[in-house]
């Protein structure tokens, strides 16, 4: 999709944006709900990683949900959005240890030893041009 106000990200330019960034929001299936909810992570590789403790979206992970993420920036004339579809799995204790290689840093002091590794089956990405014409408008006077 290319018009002149939105242009596709390549692949190389959604994992640059996934690597410079540590917050987004994931959404998962729970049952017959989905839920969204903001989260810290790291790119690991081809990988996302994050932690969570006990709760939805460890249940949701452990249940097989297939997971959707998304991250975005913006600024006055231009956004950039990445989503990522796949599948999540909590690691084992053994592979967990990869979250101390990467820069998932906890932003709230809760206790969450599960770390949860997303692979991504699709990703895909878009940049827009912002007119926003009503930042410009002035009273009348």
């Amino acid at each position: 999709m290319t018009d002149e106000f939105v242009t596709q990200l390549s692949l190389d330019e959604c994992w640059e944006m996934l690597r410079e960034e540590e917050f987004g929001r994931l959404a998962f299936r729970l049952v017959d709900e989905v839920h969204i909810t903001p989260i810290n992570y790291a790119a690991d590789g081809e990988t996302l990683l994050f932690r969570t403790a006990e709760g939805n979206k460890l249940l949701s992970v452990v249940m097989g949900s297939e997971v959707a993420f998304e991250i975005d920036r913006y600024g006055e004339d231009a956004a950039r959005s990445v989503v990522v579809r796949g599948s999540a799995r909590l690691l084992p204790e053994d592979e967990a240890h990869r979250s101390e290689s990467v820069p998932l840093r906890p932003w709230v002091p809760s206790l969450k030893y599960n770390v949860v590794e997303i692979t991504p089956k699709v990703i895909t990405g878009r940049a827009f041009s912002l007119e926003r014409p009503w930042l410009h408008l002035r009273p009348h006077d």
